[in-house]
């Protein structure tokens, strides 16, 4: 066969052109299609107990490649089959460092222009010449490709005058033994020490360290085994003081973590280590990335907060802090400004808290994701409870100033600076449902990222979630543009309050999403208790038996959910979490890959109750008419995988696309070797049919190993 059988490629009229490929003539050196090649054997004579190095070598047509031992997503490694004197052995073949050689979505390992494969040779000290010379003759394959592949082979042979002992002189044919010379080292070395090289598991796939006891500024993974790796996967480059660190992504295939990652990992300047690498960590210092995506993620993941604050979940709160920055307006600059910076703090402190927490859990074999909070309808109803009793106040049913979300120009400077930290922890805590545009590549990029990587980036999404009110703070003239103070304040007030009961209405849907109608009832209850709460503080303010007694009513409204999420949470979690709608299958990587070997494509919507974006994203597009008319006719399978309460499958299969979040869109293609299409957080009709453009159901399509 000239392809592998896994990839299923179908053109047997290329096979046919192994009748154009070399000749089977006794000669050092075949032309074929697109190649020559040459049998190299540098001794000028053959004596006992002589060793020395041979070689294969092929100077390709431009375009044009033979494969590397492990040939990537197709192809087949060159072979030989030797036909020696009997005191004559060869060893196997040596195949030099390759290149990644991309063609469409897949990836082979492999050399173009020219290459030799060192042979090493021994002449065994009992060589009895039968005659004045010795033949050495080999049979040769091998595949050479472009957009198409063709199989060749060719007989060769060199003799070389035998003698009964070793001479005085060795000599060596110069042509030969300066092609030997010429690629000596293109070959890998062993790395020293043998312990160098360690892996950890992540949902994603593998985070290999090397340490070679200098920076690295860039190595490329090469992967012995098949159907390890995802070979055409990119693979993030940490520079190390003393080596270099890759994230590698795994091959679908693989469901069980190997004993150790076999494999040549070239390096930068040409270097090249044969590595085993084993379960593990190293010590060592991580410097910033050298990849040049780097800059780029951190931009994005600027922007993505940025454009956070515009969010239904976000915008009620930065409304709060606006009206604050209103009634602080009066203060004094440097005040404004440390409202802002405190504000700031108090972002930067919770997503660092949001980061850590998730890193700690990847390290300990977990998987979870951004807004992994919102799956616990124990959060989901606290933070409900805390948005219903803020409202409350802000409505005018009782007075607890806008200590947890304003500067409070009223107040004392230590509760305003403490409201303002608190806006910003509760800024973060309603946009982790919210997946912004930008932010989807740019957390999946950081989580899947050394420590240092993922605290830089959550770092430039929390400054961009931060930036408008601290240019507000910070702006003198946009500070004295705001209105005086009046009596207008308090009705601004009181409208506030409507967003801040719509964010309360989405919660209380999301929670009975994950807890159940019956749970639901809890809620409600709770509601009222707060209500009866507000309404005793409102009714006697500041006074001790009526804060104690409102205190009371407050504690047993959070009782009452909590103890309601405790019986849910003992039930199967089939129970509380489904798929609505009637043409939508729930998730799981067999019915996928059931439909892709029947030549189907398949649709992915990974999405959750507690997301907006999700939410908006199906009803004002996926439920369109007319994109649920093209993708019938496009005769995709259509999958929903429902993160509302946690699923460890789906967060790996998120991790495995380079996602860590929701929303995120995959099209499967019909054949099982093509990588999915990953659609934008934010879907179009557009964004959907050009993706349907992409994809034919059906049989897969041929490919001869490219």
């Amino acid at each position: 066969m000239c392809m592998r059988a896994r990839l299923s490629l179908s053109i047997p009229i290329l096979c046919a052109l192994v009748l154009l490929t070399g000749t089977l003539c006794a000669a050092p050196t075949a032309t074929a299609p697109h190649l020559t090649v040459q049998l190299v054997v540098p001794p000028a004579q053959i004596y006992p107990g002589q060793r020395f190095t041979a070689g294969l070598y092929f100077k390709l047509d431009p375009g044009w490649h033979v494969y590397w031992i492990n040939a990537g997503d197709s192809g087949e490694p060159p072979s030989i089959k030797w036909t020696l004197a009997p005191a004559i052995t060869a060893d196997a073949i040596q195949f030099p460092a390759p290149k990644r050689l991309p063609l469409g979505p897949l990836m082979d390992y492999g050399y173009e222009n020219e290459v030799l494969f060192p042979i090493p040779m021994r002449v065994a000290a009992n060589f009895k010449p039968s005659g004045p010379n010795v033949i050495l003759a080999a049979r040769v394959n091998w595949l050479v490709c472009r957009e198409v592949c063709i199989p060749g082979k060719a007989q060769l042979s060199v003799d070389r005058p035998a003698l009964a002992k070793a001479p005085t002189v060795d000599t060596q044919i110069a042509a030969d033994a300066q092609l030997l010379e010429k690629f000596r080292d293109t070959l890998p070395q062993p790395l020293p020490p043998q312990d160098a090289a360690r892996f950890r598991t992540s949902g994603k796939g593998f985070e290999l360290t090397v340490l070679t006891g200098h920076p690295e500024k860039s190595a490329v993974f090469f992967p012995f085994e098949q159907n390890v790796l995802a070979n055409a996967a990119p693979q993030p480059v940490t520079e190390l003081k003393n080596g270099v660190q890759l994230t590698l992504t795994k091959d679908e295939n693989l469901h069980a973590a190997p004993n150790q990652l076999h494999a040549l990992l070239v390096l930068g300047d040409g270097r090249a280590y044969e590595i085993r690498a084993t379960p593990g960590a190293l010590a060592s210092t991580s410097l910033v990335p050298s990849s040049s995506g780097m800059l780029r993620i951190v931009l994005l993941a600027f922007v993505g907060g940025i454009i956070l604050n515009l969010m239904p979940c976000v915008f009620p709160v930065l409304f709060i802090k606006g009206l604050a920055l209103v009634q602080s307006s009066s203060e004094e600059r440097h005040k404004l400004r440390l409202h802002g910076l405190v504000y700031t703090l108090g972002i930067l402190a919770s997503f660092w808290l949001v980061v850590g927490v998730l890193l700690v859990l990847r390290g300990a074999g977990h998987n979870f994701g951004w807004g992994f909070q919102f799956q616990s309808p124990t959060f989901d109803a606290l933070i409900a409870m805390l948005l219903f009793f803020l409202g409350l106040s802000l409505a005018g049913q009782f007075e607890i100033g806008l200590t947890l979300t304003s500067a409070g120009s009223g107040l004392a400077a230590k509760q305003g600076y403490t409201g303002s930290f608190f806006t910003g922890v509760l800024a973060v805590i309603v946009a982790t449902p919210c997946t912004a545009p930008f932010m989807g590549a740019a957390i999946g990029y950081a989580l899947s990222n050394s420590a240092l990587v993922s605290f830089a980036v959550f770092t430039a999404l929390a400054l961009g979630l931060a930036a408008p009110y601290l240019l507000l703070a910070f702006n003198p003239a946009w500070t004295r543009l705001l209105p005086r103070p009046g009596a207008w304040m308090e009705i601004l007030k009181q409208a506030t309050s409507i967003p801040i009961f719509a964010t309360v209405i989405w919660l209380i849907w999301v929670y009975s999403q994950t807890a159940g109608l019956n749970a639901l009832v809890d809620l409600l209850i709770a509601f009222l208790l707060l209500a009866v709460a507000g309404w005793i503080l409102g009714r006697w303010p500041a006074k001790i038996p009526a804060t104690v007694a409102a205190a009371l009513v407050l504690l047993l409204a959070v009782a009452l959910p909590l103890a309601a999420v405790r019986r849910v949470e003992a039930q199967p979690k089939s129970a509380a979490a489904g798929v609505t709608g009637t043409q939508w299958e729930p998730f799981t990587p067999e019915l996928v890959a059931k439909y892709r070997s029947e030549g189907r494509p398949v649709f992915v919507d990974f999405t959750a109750s507690w997301c907006l974006s999700c939410q908006v994203n199906e009803r004002v597009v996926l439920n369109r008419p007319d994109v649920q008319e093209r993708l019938k006719t496009s005769g995709v399978a259509l999958v929903r995988a429902d993160w509302t309460r946690h699923d460890e499958v789906i967060a790996q299969t998120l991790a495995s696309l380079g996602r860590d979040g929701v929303p995120t869109y995959a099209l499967y293609p019909a054949d099982p070797q093509a990588p999915p299409i990953l659609l934008p957080e934010v879907l179009t009709q557009g964004i959907v049919f050009n993706a349907l453009d992409q994809i034919k159901p059906g049989p897969t399509r041929a490919r001869a190993g490219l």
